[in-house]
């Protein structure tokens, strides 16, 4: 068993029975000229993260551990788009749209795809999914069971989106989870700050989080 200096408190972690998931590090969210861009959004707070996001799944595929990728994204016809996800505000591209990258969140189209500094080696699974969180109509929970995986380390972005909405998903489904401080961002500085301090609020309420670094520390010393 392996101890990560982590807050609230020392976060155990179990060799064999750990897998990463690496959420929607996509090029219409993080890099320029994508869609998150264009809505006015400093991408430039998630392409800070990358060589973090890069030695966490470095450090996993050294370990042998199970490393999975999740892209936010709708079929072609968007016929797994709910109208309400689809129509909510007032931008200037939507869902489906043509954007600088090909159709938004379309499956397929280049913005789409996860970004090269973090591309999926071949093996690793990625889960598409038409909702912020990694389990809402994914085949997530069936692969984990099968591969007996009770912990997870999670990264990506946006933190208090679709990392947060994940994370709880999880806890409520009974995993240990530990968010990786300096591998998640968000556009916005205080909505990642709130985030983190909701997750390990009352006794890890939601679960644990530790800079990279602690969990660096703990595999060396195992």
């Amino acid at each position: 068993m392996l101890t990560v200096a982590a807050q609230p408190f020392a976060f155990a972690l179990p060799p064999g029975r750990a897998a990463l998931v690496v959420i929607d590090m996509q090029r219409d969210f993080v890099e320029p000229g994508g869609f998150g861009e264009t809505l006015g959004n400093d991408v430039s707070r998630l392409t800070a993260i990358v060589p973090t996001v890069a030695r966490l799944i470095a450090l996993f595929r050294a370990s042998g551990w199970p490393v999975i990728h999740t892209r936010e994204s709708h079929d072609a016809a968007l016929a797994d788009c709910p109208p309400a996800k689809r129509d909510r505000g007032a931008p200037s591209l939507r869902i489906g749209d043509a954007g600088p990258m090909g159709r938004i969140l379309v499956r397929g189209e280049p913005g789409n795809a996860i970004i090269a500094e973090l591309a999926p080696a071949p093996g690793e699974i990625v889960i598409d999914k038409p909702g912020k969180g990694a389990f809402y109509a994914t085949a997530l929970g069936d692969i984990l069971r099968l591969k007996g995986i009770t912990h997870l380390v999670l990264a990506g972005v946006t933190t208090e989106v679709c990392v947060q909405t994940t994370m709880r998903e999880a806890n409520d489904r009974g995993y240990d989870c530990l968010l990786i401080e300096d591998a998640t961002e968000s556009y916005f500085p205080e909505f990642k700050a709130a985030t983190l301090a909701m997750i390990r609020a009352q006794g890890g309420i939601v679960g644990w989080t530790a800079p990279l670094a602690a969990l660096e520390a703990a595999v060396a010393e195992s």
